[in-house]
């Protein structure tokens, strides 16, 4: 099963809560900190509301 590798890049400050929520659920505790989630749509959903403050790997 592929598998994405999702980097927190830039900042929530200024940001609405939402996204904030959404970082912290994806796992991503601090700024260059990285995780790796099963690609699934709920996964996806997520760093769709987020992709401007991600950056997203596809890992085999």
């Amino acid at each position: 099963m592929a598998q994405l590798k999702i980097t927190w890049k830039k900042s929530c400050i200024g940001r609405p809560g939402y996204q904030r929520k959404i970082i912290r659920s994806l796992g991503l505790r601090r700024l260059h900190h990285s995780v790796i989630h099963s690609d699934s749509p709920t996964i996806r959903g997520m760093v769709s509301k987020v992709i401007h403050l991600v950056d997203v790997e596809q890992v085999d």
